[in-house]
């Protein structure tokens, strides 16, 4: 099997490059890859090399995720979340190939205390949630073969995250406020990438469970919640913090304004996935605490 990766040095594309190498010849790119094009602002270079590499399995781990900076760019975004995707369909379908891509809670409008299952219906608050969701509509409109999968609150080891971030505030704060009213699950890069290393592998011998699927952990919390398990983790690690056990304020979302409007219900179905695919999905504290174990541990 021969697969090709996009967006290699992301989040999830790093942890891919890990899961997916024992399924086959992996070639892996980024939007500045020299011997293949892997830049999505560039449509008719990803149609090429599609075509030149000829792979079994295409993964998606490209997006435009700067869900602010989308705002004042929805050209761009919509050519990277959609119109790229809508190549890669194309390609795949004449490949017959497969075609796995990633999309996001933000499809959803965020409202009420429900899990949202795939087919509640779509309402978008933001132009990062529209082109992912146009995204979505292209590829199944291709025919091609493929699976995606929506997801949230995504972190990894590698590179910048909201439990780093809470780290360095609460060593040079002596409090801090953050977000309570919205909900969801923490969910790591390399659950997903673990995740869709099997999910490919039952795919290729049962084309019929191709579709659309929630993929995040298990359990639920708010970004306060989050914030209070990263420092209490801390804490027991022997990590000296400035702010103190209590010092972290809830507030409502509308405490810290941003261009794009966040969904304030993420909490997603897993069902059908863990069915499907006979899975089961670990709880969000246990990834993160094993993330947390590994930047601690690096940064000694």
């Amino acid at each position: 099997m021969k697969i090709l990766l996009f967006g290699k040095n992301g989040q999830v594309g790093w942890e891919l490059q890990r899961s997916l190498a024992p399924l086959g010849e992996l070639v892996a790119l980024d939007h500045d890859s020299k011997e293949f094009c892997g830049n999505f602002a560039d449509l008719d270079g990803i149609a090429e090399t599609v075509r030149a590499v000829a792979p079994d399995v295409i993964v998606n781990a490209a997006a435009h995720t700067a869900v602010d900076k989308a705002e004042s760019e929805p050209d761009l975004a919509r050519t990277i979340n959609a119109l790229a995707p809508a190549v890669l369909a194309r390609e795949a379908a004449r490949l017959n190939a497969w075609l796995v891509h990633y999309s996001t809670d933000y499809v959803f409008d965020g409202s009420g205390d429900r899990p949202w299952v795939e087919t509640d219906p779509p309402g978008p608050l933001s132009v990062y949630g529209v082109t992912k969701l146009a995204g979505e509509q292209l590829i199944r409109q291709s025919g091609c073969r493929h699976l995606i999968f929506r997801t949230s609150w995504v972190y990894g080891a590698r590179g910048g995250n909201f439990a780093k971030t809470m780290l360095r505030l609460a060593q040079e704060r002596d409090s801090l406020k953050v977000i309570d009213d919205q909900i969801g699950a923490p969910t790591g890069a390399d659950l997903l990438a673990d995740v869709t290393a099997h999910v490919i592998r039952t795919a290729r011998q049962h084309p019929e469970v191709a579709g659309l699927y929630h993929l995040v952990a298990g359990g639920e919390t708010s970004w306060h919640g989050y914030a209070s398990f990263v420092l209490d983790f801390a804490r027991r690690a022997g990590v000296p913090l400035k702010a103190a056990i209590g010092a972290i304020e809830p507030v409502p979302t509308s405490a810290f304004p941003t261009a794009a409007c966040r969904p304030h219900n993420s909490r997603m179905n897993t069902e059908k996935l863990q069915n499907t695919f006979d899975l089961y999905l670990p709880h969000w504290q246990a990834g993160v605490e094993r993330m947390l174990s590994e930047v601690l541990e690096s940064g000694k």
